[in-house]
């Protein structure tokens, strides 16, 4: 795709990420993936990630290959990456007791602790982390971002893609990237 931008899918960590790099590869955006982290209990359909991404501060060479294509950063890794790069950034907003809750599942799952914050801390430093984002990102020149709720997404796909095609100057295959939201997977859900 000749695109001057690259789309970065962000979010907290189990937020709906992965879910959207499937929406935006399924609608015709190429992600840039390594295939590292295979598809698993947590991410049945994949994870979407790439090494380099995590490198980022220190090495940001990965940047101009991404460019016309889409790639998953967690949101702490938006501050590293380079200006002279024009970047639309779909940020994932997930209820954070949803993402403290699918987090708890997944790290049980593979026999990891979570983090040694109750979980009123956590949300607290979630929120902290993700307004101070917020910020920055509304001042970043090089940066639109449009903010798509989780929730809304697995409810009304098809209105949700509507809204990123005109963000992403409509060059989103709609019809074919809506059907790839499975609200099966909407698990961990506060209601």
């Amino acid at each position: 795709m000749n695109s001057p931008y690259t789309t970065i899918v962000s979010g907290l960590p189990r937020s709906g990420t992965s879910m959207m790099m499937q929406v935006l590869s399924a609608g015709g955006i190429e992600p840039l993936t390594d295939h590292v982290r295979k598809e698993d209990e947590d991410n049945p359909k994949g994870y979407y990630e790439y090494e380099p991404v995590k490198r980022t501060k220190a090495d940001p060479s990965w940047v101009p290959e991404a460019r016309g294509k889409s790639v998953k950063m967690v949101y702490s890794l938006l501050y590293d990456l380079p200006d002279g790069y024009k970047y639309r950034v779909l940020f994932m907003d997930r209820d954070i007791n949803e993402v403290i809750a699918s987090q708890k599942t997944m790290l049980k799952r593979l026999g990891r602790e979570g983090a040694k914050v109750g979980d009123g801390k956590l949300k607290e430093l979630f929120k902290t982390d993700i307004d101070r984002l917020k910020r920055w990102l509304a001042w970043k020149c090089n940066f639109t971002v449009l903010y798509i709720n989780h929730k809304e997404m697995i409810i009304s796909p098809f209105a949700q893609c509507n809204r990123i095609n005109k963000f992403l100057d409509n060059i989103l295959d709609i019809a074919a990237a809506s059907t790839v939201v499975d609200p099966d997977l909407y698990r961990n859900r506060i209601d």
